[in-house]
């Protein structure tokens, strides 16, 4: 496995990045895995990995998320490209569960940051991350493993998930949509509507659309492929076009946002009507102020 390439985050951050990270730690622990044996555990013949993701170099890397070096150095440079603190920025997506989940999807999991989080923070539900390539799923597993967490690891497409209509209560994407190109995050928001059950949460964490438009050289900066598009769109409304409720974004931190929505329960009466409002998860600041959440910069 070759770890040596020069990404363009490595380029851009290594007179920082080298000083804050243990490279030596990650040049044995990228050797001391066989890549290839360990990602044929996940890796599912039935999953056709689609064109935008096979032709892109993400980050700068040879064949993006496809080349096992991106699941070594994905950890160590994110932690330092989210400000004010990736687990602070993440920690928006537990704060703003409003159900009580039996069973979470998170689509795109990578090396499973948020996925961990998730677990940690519903022990009793079942857990499952899902992503397009093995070599995250590796890492993923390895950090799940190491925090002895249960968790199910799932090598597929979230525009295509292959699980049942209805099977989960919650369903979240972190860091996902900005890396798919907008029609694909439509079609990915529509598998979101179909695996939730009546009244179930779909949270999507991803860069600030309105602070990305004003920043476009940050923008060409991390060769992120699709973010222009990204940018240029709105979660808001394509979260609406597919049929979810009560869809609101909030701001995390100025660069991050986290976009909420409800599939609605069937409305037959008026007592399901008044269940409907009582659902509804308005992500309000001053709900969240009890909880003196660092995400949404609310200290004690």
């Amino acid at each position: 496995m070759a770890t040596s390439q020069n990404t363009s985050r490595e380029g851009l951050l290594s007179p920082v990045v080298r000083f804050l990270i243990d490279e030596e730690k990650l040049q044995r622990y990228a050797k001391s895995v066989d890549w290839e044996k360990e990602s044929d555990k996940f890796r599912r013949s039935d999953v056709t990995t689609p064109a935008y993701y096979i032709n892109q170099n993400f980050h700068g890397i040879n064949k993006g998320y496809l080349n096992p070096s991106a699941a070594v150095t994905y950890d160590p440079i994110t932690a330092y490209v989210i400000p004010p603190n990736e687990t602070w920025v993440r920690q928006a997506v537990i704060d703003a569960v409003k159900v009580k989940p039996r069973r979470i999807l998170d689509l795109g999991c990578g090396t499973g940051s948020t996925t961990l989080m998730l677990k940690q923070a519903f022990p009793q539900a079942e857990v499952i991350g899902l992503d397009l390539s093995p070599y995250m799923l590796v890492r993923a597993e390895d950090k799940a493993k190491t925090a002895g967490l249960d968790i199910k690891w799932r090598h597929g497409n979230a525009e295509k998930t292959e699980f049942p209509d209805a099977s989960f209560d919650l369903v979240t994407a972190a860091l996902l949509f900005h890396e798919t190109p907008v029609l694909v995050s439509q079609t990915i928001l529509q598998e979101c509507f179909r695996l939730l059950v009546a009244g179930g949460q779909v949270l999507i964490l991803d860069g600030n659309q309105k602070t990305l438009r004003q920043l476009d050289w940050l923008n060409n900066v991390f060769e992120e492929p699709y973010i222009h598009e990204y940018a240029a769109d709105s979660v808001d409304v394509r979260m609406g076009a597919v049929g979810f409720e009560a869809v609101r974004t909030e701001e995390v931190w100025w660069i991050n946002q986290l976009s909420s929505g409800v599939k609605p329960l069937p409305v037959t009466d008026a007592t399901n009507q008044a269940k409907v409002r009582q659902y509804r998860p308005v992500m309000d600041n001053n709900n969240l102020e009890g909880l003196e959440s660092p995400a949404f910069g609310i200290t004690a």
